[in-house]
């Protein structure tokens, strides 16, 4: 086993450590890959992100063939669609998280049947700078192929448009997040889930940060919105 694979291992699990004590993660929902250079690894299937093993994460070879572990997410197939859509725009792409966070789901739950396509508006600068732009993907059953189609066009249109994204949010499910690292996927997670519950704590439409305030985080912080 590479030192690559070896730390890959234990970020998984002190990443999952992690959000399962802070109440990110619940039960068995949730999970967390990570590319490597001949593969990935990912989470086992109904495995509790609070007491994973290193040992046990299941390792797939770069076609997602099954070479060891405990048996993978069904997720795989959708963190692979992620990883090979993101990748033409951030080529250090590495980490993809699954979470059914309480706030974005009710989020998604109270807009169900509106017409808006994101799950945020820009509501503070730091959603805007650390996460971006937040497509809705309308309701799959989970493991659904067309979910995993409909996310790589999502990821795909976005990145065309010059507006990156790191985050799509699966409709009554959860938001699945990617970045270079699992510490950077983890606070984007973060931001996410905590703008959102700001949102839901607010009783009347917000006012959103104006095109202005937006373009001066574009311009002084690389913000992609």
């Amino acid at each position: 086993m590479s030192q690559a694979e070896a730390q890959a291992r234990e970020d998984i699990c002190r990443i999952g450590q992690s959000l399962f004590a802070r109440g990110y993660v619940h039960a068995t929902a949730g999970n967390i890959s990570v590319r490597l250079s001949d593969g990935f690894l990912i989470t086992p299937t109904d495995a509790c992100l609070g007491f994973l093993d290193p040992a046990r994460l299941a390792r797939l070879d770069a076609k997602g063939q099954q070479i060891s572990g405990d048996k993978a997410s069904k997720t795989i197939a959708l963190h692979r669609s992620i990883y090979a859509a993101a990748l033409p725009f951030d080529a250090a792409t590495a980490c993809v998280i699954h979470t059914h966070s309480t706030h974005c789901v009710a989020l998604s739950l109270q807009h169900s049947y509106r017409a808006s396509l994101e799950l945020l508006p820009a509501l503070t600068p730091y959603f805007v700078m650390k996460v971006g732009h937040v497509p809705r993907i309308a309701y799959h059953r989970p493991g659904d192929p067309a979910a995993a189609e409909l996310v790589s066009q999502t990821i795909a249109r976005y990145g065309r448009q010059g507006t990156p994204i790191r985050a799509v949010m699966l409709d009554r499910l959860g938001p699945n997040v990617w970045h270079d690292s699992p510490t950077a996927a983890m606070a984007t997670l973060e931001e996410l889930e905590e703008t959102a519950k700001l949102m839901l704590a607010i009783p009347a439409a917000p006012e959103t940060l104006s095109e202005a305030q937006i373009e001066e985080l574009r311009q002084t912080f690389g913000a992609r919105w």
